[in-house]
This record gives C-alpha cells, structure tokens and sequence, in this order.
C-alpha cells in the first residue's frame, strides 16, 4: 500500500504490506538522506519506519471506540547499521512488527528491521488506548494536489536549521499539514526522527565527527503543533571516548515540550 505525497507516510515513501494479519510490516527508502544539521548519513528514518509499523501492530488491537497514541518508542541500533545500509541504496529498509503480551489500557510491541536480509535495528512501541476521535483528518487518494516535495529530508519533515548562540543544535518544525497524523498534530515518527538528527549533530560538532547512534528513547508528553516556536533541540550530558549521550527535547508551537529523550551514541 502506497500513500499520497501529502500524507506523512507518503512523504517518505513508506510502503505498508497488509498480507499477514499476525504481522505489521512496511518498508522506508533511505538512499541519499542525511542529516540537515550535519551532512552526515543518518538512522533518523528508521524511527519514522517505527512508530509507524510497530504503531500499527497495537493499533489494530484496538476496540471499535478505541484510538491509539505512542507514549514511548526505543531505538536499539545493531553496530554496522548505516554501513549495510549505504552498501544497498537500492533496498528500502524494512520493518517487521507484532504485538508482545496481552492488550490492557497499553499495548507494547516489537519490531525488527533489517537491509537486504541484514538485521540493522530492533525496536519497541507502547500505545495508550484513548477514546476514538470524534474526527479525523482525511487525505485525498491521489497526488492531484499535493506540493511539490525536495529530496533532502529537512524538505520532507518540514523543518529548518534553527540559530543558536550555545552548544545544543537546533530544528525548527514548520507549520505544515502534510506531516500531520489523523488528530492534526505533528506525526511521532517526524517528531521522532528530528530529536535523532539533532541528537547526533550535538554529539558531532567538533572536528572529528566519529559518533554514531547507538540508541534512542522517547517519551511522548503530549500532541506537537508545528509554526511559531516549535522545534527540536539537543544539549550533550557527556562526551566520552568511545561513548557520548545527548537529552533531546521537542518543543510544541504552544512552548510546552511535547517528548523527550536520549540519545547514546558509539565510536
């Protein structure tokens, strides 16, 4: 299954597979995306491919007044990720996810993903079951009217390199409907990947930029609105020889942090 260009799958031309019923799985390309604040190759859109497939796996668990939001989502990279990705430009990385334990008022799920038969990174996703929304944001089935889109990932999620005077590294999330799940608020796996990239670029600012991400957890406080003030940001807790840590937050255009996180990253 394919998305128009002016949903925040589409965007990134995530492709969902719907075969197998016990299974979530939908596959990302990656080729060429780096990351806006570094130039550097970048994991971001694995967490994209993750909230989305492991998502879906407690999703469809769901009663029929039932909804679901992400409250936390766990990274976990495999050592040599980005060099099995870089040796596939033609592959998409692929996501596989199903659901672990019984449903409550949480569900938790796994999800595995792999390049070309390489297992690059497992993951997990806890949903909350909310009341379902009265309404939902609905998308056109073609791309009659969708905007022109750049290739650089900054383009897709809608974000720009922010200003800043300090060490924290800096992305400013746009106002723009495209990146926008179904209740109207930044979609998680955007929100997640912009606190990767800016994770990674405060722990990379120096000369010798060797950091590669090794894991990332988020926390989901509340829903992200783009525009005026909101944006992703990234202050380094410690740099070490061969390891480095990064809290990474998500500011909403209404100046509340709406997830948090940390990133660890390896040399």
């Amino acid at each position: 299954m394919r998305y128009p260009l002016n949903h925040p799958l589409g965007r990134f031309g995530i492709e969902t597979d719907d075969r197998d019923p016990d299974l979530a799985t939908a596959s990302v390309p990656t080729a060429g995306l780096v990351n806006p604040l570094t130039g550097l190759p970048t994991i971001a859109p694995l967490a994209m491919l993750v909230d989305h497939v492991a998502g879906a796996a407690n999703h469809v668990r769901r009663g029929t007044d039932e909804w679901t939001v992400s409250s936390e989502l766990a990274l976990e990279v495999a050592p040599g990720a980005l060099e099995a990705i870089a040796a596939a430009p033609d592959r998409p990385v692929l996501g596989v996810a199903r659901a672990m334990g019984p449903k409550g008022s949480t569900a938790l799920a796994l999800c595995e993903l792999s390049v070309d038969g390489i297992a690059i990174a497992t993951a997990t996703v806890r949903s909350f079951y909310i009341p379902a929304p009265t309404e939902l944001v609905t998308w056109p089935d073609d791309d009659a009217d969708a905007p022109v889109v750049g290739s650089k990932l900054a383009d897709r999620m809608a974000v720009e390199v922010g200003e800043t005077g300090g060490a924290a590294a800096v992305l400013v999330q746009r106002d723009d409907r495209a990146v926008y799940n179904g209740v109207g608020a930044v979609h998680g796996g955007v929100s997640s990947m912009g606190l990767e990239l800016v994770g990674s670029a405060a722990l990379n600012s120096g000369p010798d930029a060797e950091f590669v991400t090794g894991s990332l957890r988020v926390n989901f406080f509340r829903p992200m609105h783009g525009g005026a003030g909101a944006h992703y940001s990234a202050t380094p807790v410690r740099m070490g020889r061969r390891t480095a840590t990064a809290d990474v937050v998500a500011v909403g255009s209404d100046g509340r942090p709406a997830l948090v996180g940390r990133l660890t990253a390896y040399r």
